[in-house]
């Protein structure tokens, strides 16, 4: 079995956040594409299938369990199935996932680079109510570095995290997680990550920075560039720090551990959610070969 590894939300080898990638596989059982999933080690690794309902059919899993959606997993997903030669003419195709069936579009700019946009499911948010300080601890901080001007939310695109705004960006250099302690400090959602950020930047052209810490039930410590987090990003800043029905913003992550990535994303006021649409490219790295 042959795992396309691909770098997402970066144009440049080992920067952004890798993912694996398995063309056809409609024959895999659901074992062993976990059982592959742990073998590669990458945060996420996406499997292609034919679908009934959309164009394909994306699955998605860490190395411990599967995801119901994963945004870098998807753009190195239509990444690859365009570079490879699978996608020639297509400007834009639905995926089925376990979140629903989402459209993505396809853009190529003059320099032959695939850029992907997806949108996702609506964001929702929900008030924590857990141990402030606890939460402190559990990344690695001082309370006092949490900006209390706006709230602790937990936030979902497909995908539950908890959304803590930090004061300075140099507080991120210092966070040192304890993910183990994640559930019981998370109590309303103890399968939730838990992502930090500022309104501080390394880059300039950037509007936000964040670092995503994961779940302990998905097997690894951290995200080097998320999409959904990202997109929760995004309509948190269009909502309670601006108070706009639309936003594009480009966010940065991954600075902190060697691994830039940038995530563009739109947000839109529709039907009272706040309607998210995640951009971004990936540069393919190499080739693993894993026999199950």
């Amino acid at each position: 079995m042959i795992i396309y590894r691909y770098d997402a939300f970066s144009n440049v080898p080992n920067k952004g956040n890798p993912a694996g990638v398995v063309f056809e596989a409609d024959n895999l059982s659901e074992a062993k594409m976990q059982a592959i999933a742990k073998v590669v080690g990458f945060n996420e690794t996406a499997f292609i299938l034919k679908s009934e309902v959309a164009d394909i059919k994306v699955r998605f899993f860490t190395p411990s369990h599967e995801m119901s959606f994963c945004g870098h997993g998807t753009i190195a997903a239509i990444v690859a199935l365009k570079t490879k030669g699978f996608l020639p003419d297509n400007k834009s195709l639905n995926i089925e996932t376990k979140v629903g069936i989402l459209p993505i579009k396809i853009n190529t700019n003059d320099d032959g680079e695939v850029y992907i946009s997806s949108k996702l499911a609506p964001a929702e948010f929900l008030d924590f109510a857990g141990d402030i300080d606890l939460l402190a601890k559990a990344i690695g901080i001082d309370k006092a570095e949490i900006d209390t001007d706006f709230p602790i939310m937990y936030g979902s695109a497909g995908i539950w995290t908890l959304l803590v705004p930090i004061k300075k960006l140099e507080t991120f250099k210092a966070m040192k997680p304890v993910n183990s302690s994640f559930p019981e400090i998370l109590v309303e959602k103890p399968r939730a990550s838990i992502h930090p950020f500022c309104l501080e930047t390394f880059d300039p052209k950037a509007q936000m920075h964040g670092r995503h810490f994961s779940s302990p039930f998905s097997g690894i410590k951290e995200d080097a560039a998320t999409g959904t987090a990202s997109g929760l990003m995004a309509a948190y800043y269009a909502k309670y720090i601006k108070n706009i029905q639309h936003s594009i913003i480009e966010i940065e992550q991954g600075q902190e551990i060697g691994k830039d990535g940038r995530v563009k994303v739109e947000v839109n006021y529709i039907d009272e959610h706040y309607q998210i649409i995640m951009s971004g490219t990936a540069i393919y790295v190499s080739e693993l070969e894993v026999c199950i």
